[in-house]
Parts: C-alpha cells; sequence; structure tokens
C-alpha cells in the first residue's frame, strides 16, 4: 500500500523502480550469491590485467557453463526478487534507507574508477619500452583513457566532483594535455536541480514558498554551476528584477562523504605513486567546500569587496551585485547581467576598447592580492567575470563598460609580510633580477634548489624559464606554450619537482598561483593590441607601493627622533617609489601620441 502513495507518474515510477530493484537485489543477494554471479564480476574484469582477467574469467565462464541446480537458482531467483521489491519499497518510503543506497552508489562509481585508472597506469609504468617515444605514445593513451574514466564518473556523481573536473581543466601548467582537455565539458555541463526541489528548500530555509517571495520566477537556470544555479525572478514586495542563487539541495545530503572519498582518492595516489603528490589538491577543497557553501560568507565577501572598491571606479570599473537577502543556501542579489568579458564580438558592437578592460582587470586583481586588508577572490574564471556596456548617461567611471564581478565565495587574506615578499619577488623578476628572484622565492614559498627555482618561475609567471628569467614583457607565443608543455612532458625529474613544490608550498602561495593562472588566460583572450607590458607596468605599481610602505616601517622603527639622516632615507624611498610609478605615466603618454598621431593621418 505505501507504493500507491508516490506522487510518480505510473511510467516514470515503473521505471525507476524497475532500477531500483535490479540495484537492490544485487545488494540484497550479494552474500548469497557472489559464488553464481558472473555479470557484475565482469564489470571489473576490464581495468585488471589481461593476465587476471583472463583466469578469473575462465574460472566464472566454467562455473557458469557447470551452472547451478535449476530448484536451487529458482529458489535465489525468488528471494532476489523479494529482497528487491521490498528494498524497493523501502527506498521510496524510507529516506535512512534511501541515504544507504545512494552512498553505496557513490563509493562503488569512485571505487570502480580509481581502481581502473590506477590498474591502467600500474600497467603502462611498469613495462620497458624501446625508446622515450613510445614511452610517451603509451603514457599519453592512458592518459586519454584514464581521464574519459574519471570524466564519466564525475558527471555520474555530480556535486563537488564537477568542481573537481572544473579546477583539473585549470591545472594546464601542471597536467597533461589529455587531463585537462577532457575535463573541459564540465565547464558547461552541471547537473541542475528541479524546481520541485527548490520549493522544499525555500519552504525549509525561509518558511515561505517560491510563489509568495515572487510574482515572476523563471524555472529556467541561466547558470548552472557545480554548487549552485542562478534564476531569474521578480520580488512581490518591491518589484524588483533580482537574481537568486541556490544551493543545489543534494550537496548537503552528500558533500562530507564526497570530500572524505575525495581526500582518500588523492592519500590513495599518494603511496601508489608517491612521486607524484596531490594530496594538497584534498585538503584545499576540504578547507575551501564548507566555506563556499555558506552564501552569508558570500554576501560578507560581496559586501565587503563592493565598500571597498566604490571608489576605484576609474581605475576598475568594477561592479558587485547589491545583496537583497543572505541565507546559508539561498542568496538573492540584484540582477546585474552582461556578456562573457571575452566575447569579443560584443566588445566591438559596443565600441569597448580590449585595452582598457585588460588594464581594468589587472587593477581589480592586483589591488586585492598586493593592498594590505584587501580580500582576495580566488575564482576568477571566465563564468564569474562578465562586461556591460553603458549608456551615455551612466559614465560615470570614467568608461563606456563595467565589468562585473560574481560569486564572492571563495576569499582569502594574504598575510602583510606574504604581500612584501610577492612584492620584491615580482619587482626582481621585472628587473631580470635572478638573484633577488632566488631570495624571495625561498621567502614566501620556501623554494630552494636550482630545477625547482626555474619550474617555479615559469609556474608562476606562466612563461618558459628562459623568458621568465631574462624578458617577461613579450607576449607568449604558442611556441612558448609548447616548450612549456614540453618540459612537464619529457625533461627528466620536471614534474616530480614541480608535483613536489605544489605539495609543500604554503596554501596561501598556491591559490595565488591559481588566480594568476585565471587571469593571465582571460587576459590573453581579449588578445590586448598593447600586450602584456602595459599589464606589468600595472603590477609594478602595486609592488612598487607595498615595497615603499614597508620600507617607511623600517625608516621609522629605526629613527625614533627626526634626523637628517631619516630625511634622506625619506627622500631616497620616496625617488625610488616614483621612479618606479612614472614609468606606467610616460608609457600612458607615449600611447596617447601614437594614437593621436593616428587620427590625424586618417
Amino acid at each position: 500500500m505505501a507504493l500507491l502513495k508516490c506522487n510518480f507518474p505510473h511510467h516514470v515510477f515503473l521505471l525507476q523502480l524497475r532500477k531500483k530493484m535490479v540495484l537492490t537485489t544485487r545488494i540484497g543477494t550479494a552474500c548469497a550469491v557472489t559464488r553464481h554471479s558472473v555479470g557484475p564480476m565482469a564489470v571489473g574484469f576490464r581495468g585488471m590485467s589481461p593476465r587476471i582477467s583472463s583466469s578469473l574469467t575462465r574460472r566464472f565462464s566454467t562455473f557458469a557453463r557447470s551452472g547451478p541446480k535449476p530448484r536451487s537458482f529458482k529458489r535465489m531467483f525468488t528471494v532476489g526478487v523479494a529482497l528487491g521489491l521490498g528494498g524497493s519499497a523501502l527506498y521510496y518510503t524510507n529516506d535512512n534507507v534511501r541515504h544507504v543506497v545512494l552512498t553505496a552508489e557513490r563509493v562503488t562509481v569512485v571505487t570502480v574508477a580509481v581502481f581502473r585508472c590506477f590498474n591502467m597506469y600500474l600497467q603502462t609504468l611498469g613495462k620497458d619500452y624501446e625508446s622515450r617515444e613510445e614511452r610517451s605514445k603509451a603514457l599519453k593513451k592512458t592518459h586519454k583513457r584514464a581521464a574519459d574514466i574519471t570524466l564519466r564518473a564525475l558527471e555520474t556523481n555530480g556535486g563537488i566532483y564537477i568542481k573537481l573536473g572544473q579546477h583539473i581543466t585549470a591545472l594546464t601548467y601542471l597536467l597533461p594535455r589529455e587531463w585537462t582537455d577532457t575535463m573541459i565539458p564540465l565547464q558547461d555541463q552541471c547537473p541542475r536541480s528541479s524546481m520541485e526541489e527548490i520549493e522544499k528548500m525555500f519552504v525549509n530555509d525561509l518558511g515561505t514558498s517560491v510563489n509568495d517571495m515572487f510574482s515572476e520566477f523563471d524555472p529556467e537556470p541561466v547558470g548552472v554551476a557545480s554548487l549552485a544555479q542562478v534564476h531569474i525572478a521578480t520580488l512581490r514586495e518591491s518589484g524588483e528584477k533580482v537574481a537568486v542563487k541556490i544551493q543545489h539541495p543534494s550537496l548537503q545530503e552528500f558533500v562530507p562523504l564526497d570530500v572524505f572519498l575525495t581526500k582518500t582518492v588523492f592519500e590513495l595516489m599518494y603511496k601508489f605513486f608517491p612521486e607524484y603528490p596531490l594530496t594538497w589538491l584534498g585538503e584545499e577543497m576540504q578547507s575551501s567546500i564548507f566555506i563556499e557553501l555558506d552564501f552569508t560568507k558570500e554576501a560578507e565577501n560581496a559586501q565587503k569587496t563592493a565598500a571597498y572598491f566604490k571608489d576605484l571606479k576609474r581605475e576598475t570599473a568594477l561592479k558587485v551585485p547589491k545583496i537583497v537577502e543572505a541565507q546559508q543556501r539561498i542568496l538573492i542579489m540584484e540582477y546585474v547581467g552582461g556578456a562573457r568579458l571575452d566575447n569579443l564580438d560584443y566588445l566591438r558592437e559596443h565600441n569597448i576598447s580590449a585595452a582598457d578592460v585588460s588594464s581594468c582587470l589587472s587593477h581589480i586583481f592586483n589591488d586585492m592580492i598586493f593592498t594590505p586588508g584587501v580580500g582576495l577572490h580566488c575564482d576568477p574564471h571566465g563564468g564569474n567575470l562578465a562586461i556591460r556596456a553603458l549608456e551615455n548617461s551612466e559614465y560615470k567611471n570614467g568608461h563606456n563598460f563595467e565589468i562585473i564581478l560574481y560569486d564572492h565565495g571563495l576569499y582569502r587574506d594574504i598575510p602583510v609580510q606574504m604581500k612584501r615578499d610577492y612584492s620584491h619577488f615580482w619587482l626582481a623578476v621585472l628587473d631580470s633580477d635572478v638573484p633577488k628572484m632566488r631570495e624571495y622565492a625561498e621567502k614566501f614559498a620556501g623554494i630552494q634548489g636550482d630545477q625547482k627555482f626555474r619550474i617555479f618561475v615559469s609556474a608562476i609567471t606562466g612563461r618558459a624559464p628562459e623568458n621568465a628569467l631574462n624578458d617577461i614583457k613579450k607576449s607568449r607565443s604558442e611556441e612558448e606554450i609548447r616548450i612549456i608543455q614540453n618540459e612537464l612532458n619529457y625533461s627528466e625529474g620536471v614534474l616530480e619537482d614541480l608535483m613536489d613544490i605544489l605539495s609543500s608550498m604554503p596554501r596561501m602561495v598556491l591559490l595565488i598561483l591559481k588566480t594568476n593562472d585565471l587571469t593571465r588566460s582571460l587576459d590573453e583572450n581579449l588578445n590586448n593590441p598593447l600586450g602584456p607590458e602595459r599589464t606589468f607596468l600595472i603590477l609594478a605599481n602595486y609592488c612598487a607601493r607595498v615595497v615603499y610602505d614597508e620600507e617607511n616601517e623600517k625608516i621609522a622603527k629605526e629613527y625614533k627622533s627626526y634626523s637628517v639622516k631619516k630625511f634622506v632615507h625619506y627622500l631616497t624611498n620616496w625617488w625610488s617609489y616614483h621612479k618606479r610609478t612614472s614609468q606606467l605615466f610616460l608609457y600612458d603618454f607615449i600611447v596617447m601620441l601614437r594614437n593621436a598621431r593616428r587620427r590625424l593621418s586618417l
């Protein structure tokens, strides 16, 4: 009778019942029929070595030919069907049973994928090859097969697994192309929550229905991410158009389990392949995911960022949507739409300068990284940034556009001393001062040794080592990107050293590295006609300011009372700072003259 109370349409229910009956039959009769079950075991054979696989296949196929006695099989089948029907009834009427079944499914998906991938790599890496080229070809094939298996597992489990896959796509400086390219579909293919789930969440979390709160609510989300989806709605009380960010309800049930599984997988990888430590990925996810899932924290970050950048519109053109209401799983914001930041057609259509957009982007994130007391937005990928053209009457920031920054869930406060050491490091990079680069790379990231130093400089600048050490201001070419990939794939010990660097450096440096990589990618996609030179000059200004303030602080501590020597130190420091910042002014002045000359010649 309990089955008759289900609200599903009959044909949908029967299909789901059949699926769950098969699953529960397998679970319920596993102990009884393990000796007679050939099919489920065959799934595991595909990932095993040929010798083990053929041995097991022969054993089970021999048993299958002999088969159980008809009466015994009939009895077992009857028991299995009864358990399946009973299990299915419990699944739809008992939340605890449903949770156990779904948990078993998620664990099985991860376990099978990990087993198959580990087995493939152990076989590939354990073979002897006649040449490096043959080994590289075999390894590329294994990378692709393992990435495909992993992609299917991440898509099946959804949630934070999707987020993990999205993070993998950004690790182009670390992982092979077969992995990063395979995960690209996860950027746009996130599972969405149903309106029934959303309605239930509103009642549980806010004590009101969607219809009571909004006069209009578009059931089609304008964006679906790994942790949440966004709907456009109109508030019933005020008539204001808003964006409603809603956390996927299923996350609350499975995030602790998924974080544990993810961390366990990376720890197992370290035990099997100690030369490739990726445990830091699991640790970083564990430390950040629960913060990202609390939307009240996101609201606080958004409000702080909006308040800080309020008077910096001319430099940044930044717009942070206003917060209307924030609960742990529901966030209501002012609706501010726009195009992707790297939509070049949109820029041309609205006469927006890509060079200006690039400069504003540099000001936004350099300010966050280097200015004391300002939090760093650690997830500035293409989906979290947009651009909106302004009408003439809206030109209040000196630009004909504004850059919209979304998703303020993941922020970090960089310690002041790290900001200072990082500033010294970048000034040394821009001056090609290798001894200073080595000194400050060790201070803020703990980098020691010649090869690790070269790898680190390449990773943090996104440039080939020779370019990073000698002339970083030139644009990065496709050939240079190919050189970086070849260094990782073919140079002895490079990948292992990079893994060791990433596993041992402070987590904060990793987030800075990630932010650098994402903003660099956005900047390159803009096809900035001025190249990277102006971007580096903006960076130098922020670094110079940090160093200037640090030196003034040292002078004040060293000389308690006024003296000529103290004045000379202040004057010298002031001159060094303004000599550095005047470079950007001179560069902009020359560009302005060139543009004026070009217009006059037309």
